[in-house]
């Protein structure tokens, strides 16, 4: 992924220094492994593992393009370290194993230490999405359905809905954590016919990972297919909020806007701008690491106990879809830390549409004093229609249509319209979004 959507911890993970190193540590943990049997010097491994210390990454690349494999290219270069020092652990470095042993191992790895990096980044975004919420718990404002004023809502309620989204991706990136940390080291067709599974369990144990409980020659890919599923919708949890972002700030609503910084250019032609550049950048992000899922899912089916297609998919779209939405959680943090809010827009836009989105309360209230509910929608409807063309609200409109003056009082119709009316459940809703 480019320098630009990416941020560095979650980069280096992922940089070619990295995974060579994290692949020689599942090497290293392997012989130490087998270190007794095969009579293995504690001070040979010790060897290895500071060769592992060295930048090795140009060294096993010249390697590979003599040899036409990496892992080869990589084992050639650390030999050239450390056969001179450590001549027996030189004879059985990759003792029994095949390529997969150590990439999908070494995958798993990075694929575990990544989820970690996300699974922070969303705390730290819902609890700044807490904070808005409990800030905002009775700022009213006019929800919307269709994007068309529906019934009074406040804020922090939209909020909530938010922080409850984040609470459930926050759970589906841990499931997939736990199903990605499988590991393999049962050789080339995984039959363990050079070693025994004792062996694998206890690497895998010094690791941090599990083994996988039936590998081919690689771990099967419906585990990184689940894995890539909760990335998705992560990224589309963020495009969510970004977009809702986006239409408060448009000119004609303008309740909310994302943050602008002292000298930031909205524009290069217009000088008033102030345009969603944030939020509309983490809607593209959002769609890019979508657009990735489906071949994450064909990876799954591979010829028999393994073909090398699933490869060049993965080194493009599991480095771009952490990388990235890594960046997203890190831009939407900005964005919440800088969330400019304006209560008295939402307040104006919510007297804008003349009390219409009382209408389901007052028909309601209708039915309660025993009108029919086919009447009462349709008196309530073409006071609505006529609110509309007179400009007048439709408490005003009501209060003319002798039907229904003849159902409730003028006090208690206009009670119909205070939004506290609406808000006797709010701090239920709260606390079930985990805000309260």
């Amino acid at each position: 992924m480019i320098d630009r959507y990416s941020r560095p911890e979650m980069a280096n993970l992922w940089s070619d220094e990295s995974r060579f190193r994290i692949m020689l540590d599942v090497e290293a943990a392997f012989l130490e492994a087998i270190a007794k049997e095969k009579r293995i010097p504690a001070s040979e491994i010790k060897v290895f593992r500071k060769a592992m210390e060295r930048c090795l990454v140009d060294k096993a690349r010249a390697f590979e393009s003599r040899m036409g494999h990496e892992v080869f290219g990589l084992l050639a270069a650390v030999l050239d370290e450390v056969s001179f020092a450590a001549p027996n652990l030189a004879r059985y470095l990759h003792y029994g194993l095949t390529s997969s042993d150590l990439l999908d191992t070494a995958l798993a790895l990075q694929l575990t230490r990544s989820a970690d990096l996300i699974i922070e980044g969303w705390h730290v975004a819902a609890a700044r999405i807490k904070g808005l919420a409990k800030r905002h718990a009775g700022t009213w404002m006019a929800g919307r359905t269709h994007g068309i004023h529906a019934e009074p809502v406040t804020f922090g309620v939209k909020l909530a809905g938010w922080h409850a989204e984040a609470q459930r991706n926050l759970e589906r990136l841990r499931r997939a954590r736990r199903e990605i940390a499988y590991g393999k080291l049962s050789g080339a067709v995984g039959t363990f016919a050079h070693y025994s599974p004792e062996i694998e369990a206890k690497v895998m144990a010094r690791l941090g990972l599990k083994p996988e409980p039936v590998s081919t020659q690689v771990v099967p890919r419906d585990r990184h297919a689940d894995y890539f599923h909760a990335l998705v919708l992560s990224a589309a949890a963020i495009e969510r909020f970004a977009t809702e972002i986006r239409h408060l700030q448009r000119t004609e609503v303008g309740e909310a806007a994302e943050p602008f910084s002292s000298g930031q250019k909205g524009s290069s032609a217009m000088p008033h701008k102030r345009n969603p550049v944030l939020c509309e950048n983490l809607c593209g992000l959002s769609r890019l690491i979508r657009s990735y899922e489906g071949a994450v899912v064909e990876n799954i089916v591979l010829w028999h106990e393994r073909d090398i297609s699933h490869s060049s998919v993965e080194r493009v779209v599991l480095t771009d879809a952490v990388v990235l939405l890594d960046f997203m959680l890190g831009r939407l943090k900005i964005v919440l830390d800088g969330l400019d809010v304006f209560p008295e827009r939402m307040e104006a836009n919510f007297k804008a549409s003349l009390g219409q989105v009382y209408s389901q309360g007052v028909m309601l209230r209708l039915i309660d004093a025993g009108m029919g509910r086919w009447q009462a929608y349709d008196l309530v409807q073409a006071a609505a229609a006529a609110s509309r063309s007179s400009g007048r609200t439709l408490c005003a409109e009501l209060l003319a249509n002798r039907e229904i003056a003849k159902r409730l009082p003028r006090r208690e119709l206009e009670r119909c319209f205070e939004a506290s009316s609406y808000g006797k459940n709010l701090p239920a809703i709260l606390k079930r979004g985990g805000v309260l």
